[in-house]
C-alpha cells in the first residue's frame, strides 16, 4: 500500500484514545473512523484526506494548502484534502483533524 507511514502513524497518535476508534483500509490507503465514519485519511495520491461536513466544507476549503476532495472526478461536498505544507506541524495537523472531529461527533454511531 502506497501511502504515508508516518502522517498515518501520527494521526492514529491524535485519534486513538477517540472512543469508537477504529482503522480500515478504503480508497486506494487508509481510513480512520470514529463510530464506524470516516474521519481522515492517508492514501496515494493525496496526502491528507478530512471530512469536515457541509457546514465547515467553505471555511476549510479557504484555508492554504486545502482543495476540493475529487479524485472521483467530481468534488465531494464535506470533504477536503490538504497539501502536506498545510500539516506539516503537528499544531497545524491537529487542527485539521479537530475540523473532522467536529462533525463526525455529530453523527450518530453506525451499527
Amino acid at each position: 500500500m502506497a501511502f504515508d507511514e508516518a502522517l498515518a502513524e501520527e494521526i492514529r497518535t491524535l485519534l486513538c484514545e477517540e472512543e469508537g476508534f477504529s482503522e480500515k483500509k478504503m480508497f486506494g490507503g487508509l481510513c480512520f473512523l470514529i463510530h464506524g465514519h470516516m474521519t481522515c485519511g492517508v492514501g496515494k495520491g493525496f496526502d491528507l484526506m478530512l471530512r469536515v461536513g457541509p457546514d465547515q466544507h467553505e471555511e476549510c476549503l479557504a484555508l492554504e494548502h486545502a482543495r476540493p476532495m475529487d479524485f472521483t472526478g467530481r468534488p465531494m461536498k464535506g470533504m477536503v484534502f490538504v497539501d502536506r505544507p498545510g500539516w506539516d506541524s503537528p499544531d497545524a495537523l491537529r487542527g485539521w483533524i479537530d475540523y473532522a472531529l467536529r462533525f463526525v461527533r455529530t453523527l450518530p454511531p453506525k451499527n
